[in-house]
């Protein structure tokens, strides 16, 4: 062996390596935290900025389209400079965004923080699955599934808490505080990620061929369709217009209607790894895609139609929508399995970007619609929308799931795990 070889750079720990899994997927936790959270400052944004739902739903999207945007070019230079660099820079630049953003006094400055935060987050969920894939590909469902946990808790801490902060502290505070904890991740990313080693026998290949590969590929266009399909309900009801929905469905106040929505991403967070770990486990996916594709149809369903039911039967009914969603991880185990190693990380950018995309198109998309139906109704300077409005608004979501369900139809199983 030589000295190299035994080098720490080139052995590390296995208790490093997990850190380093850990820390990225709490990167992931932290994004999805600055995802929904404009969810619980729908009324303060429009108060402090003037604008109405169309304009509003854009500056929360404003994340998706450059989140999903660089999602390609983040996977082929994950493959070819490594995560640890990209991940603690990442963080550092979406720490920048959210101080830009708490500290905005005009709308375009608020955009350019919401800018340099979906920026840095991009990075967030692509760097944890290729530590993932890299140190542990037997894992790789599992740990991918247990990264959406965190992310999707992230998803509970941006609603309840978030909402409850920016209730007694106001939002600008909120955010200089979320900014601290952004310091702190950056400096444990930097000391815990580790890379592959260099010098393997692997050949260089072209920098945009993993690209091309997986592009030519019918089966990641099906994984990224049923991505799509399971996420852009999600993004768009449970990351910004399910608080406002849940208020006017039954009268509750911020707080709790944002405690109410984030009930889906308890559904989520126990999903997820759990579908991770059983379609490993059994070497099957399209039939947890199927199913869960259909729950989470028939979820976002009931939750439109029949917003005033009881309220354990509601919170059941959401739990049962965001369990059927998580099963979007799925999505990412499939594009890789079909596609070769050496294109693994261009291959996930691939695919998140056509799943956070569906926030990016699909947030605006409903704010518009929602303007299209308002009645003139403000309070304090805010608009306000009817029950019909949102139901008008609202219907493109069981759509965008069965289309999903559809993809999943004909995905084709992988064997050789």
């Amino acid at each position: 062996m030589t000295a190299e070889a035994k080098s720490p750079a080139f052995s590390p720990s296995r208790a490093l390596l997990l850190a380093g899994w850990l820390f990225a997927s709490v990167f992931f936790l932290y994004a999805f935290v600055l995802r929904v959270s404009p969810s619980v400052m729908v009324d303060d944004l429009m108060r402090e900025f003037a604008v109405g739902g169309a304009i509003l739903g854009n500056l929360s999207a404003v994340y998706f389209y450059v989140y999903a945007g660089i999602q390609i070019p983040i996977g082929v230079a994950i493959d070819r400079l490594g995560a640890r660099r990209l991940a603690t820079g990442a963080a550092a630049i979406c720490t920048i965004g959210v101080l830009v953003f708490a500290g905005a006094d005009t709308l375009w400055m608020a955009y350019f923080g919401r800018f340099l935060i979906g920026l840095g987050c991009a990075c967030s969920f692509v760097a944890a699955l290729s530590v993932a894939a890299i140190w542990f590909p037997g894992r790789f469902a599992l740990l991918g599934g247990l990264a959406q946990m965190l992310g999707v808790l992230g998803g509970v801490l941006g609603q309840g808490p978030f909402g409850y902060a920016v209730e007694q502290i106001g939002w600008r505070e909120t955010n200089w505080w979320v900014a601290m904890g952004g310091v702190v991740l950056t400096i444990c990313l930097f000391l815990t990620v580790r890379d592959k080693p260099s010098g393997g026998t692997e050949p260089s290949r072209p920098l945009l061929e993993g690209v091309k590969r997986a592009l030519s590929n019918s089966q990641t266009w099906l994984a990224a369709a049923f991505g799509v399909g399971m996420t852009g309900s999600m993004l768009a009801f449970g990351g910004l217009w399910g608080v406002p929905f849940f208020m006017e469905a039954r009268g509750l106040a911020k707080p709790e209607a944002a405690a109410l929505a984030s009930v889906m991403f308890f559904g989520w967070g126990v999903g997820a790894p759990l579908s991770g770990w059983l379609s490993d486990k059994l070497g099957k996916r399209r039939p947890f895609m199927v199913l869960g594709g259909l729950l989470a149809t028939a979820g976002i369903t009931l939750t439109i139609l029949f917003p005033a039911m009881p309220l354990p039967l509601l919170q059941a009914v959401l739990v049962m929508q965001g369990f059927g969603s998580s099963t979007m991880v799925l999505s990412f185990a499939v594009a890789r399995e079909h596609n070769p190693p050496w294109a693994n990380s261009a291959t996930l950018g691939i695919i998140n970007s056509f799943v956070v995309g569906s926030g990016a198109v699909l947030q605006p998309a409903i704010g518009y619609l929602l303007d299209l139906g308002w009645d003139g109704r403000l309070v304090d300077g805010a608009r306000v929308y009817s029950l019909d409005t949102f139901g008008f608004a609202l219907q493109v979501l069981p759509w965008c799931c069965l289309a999903g369900v559809v993809a999943a139809c004909f995905i084709r199983e992988v064997r050789d795990r």
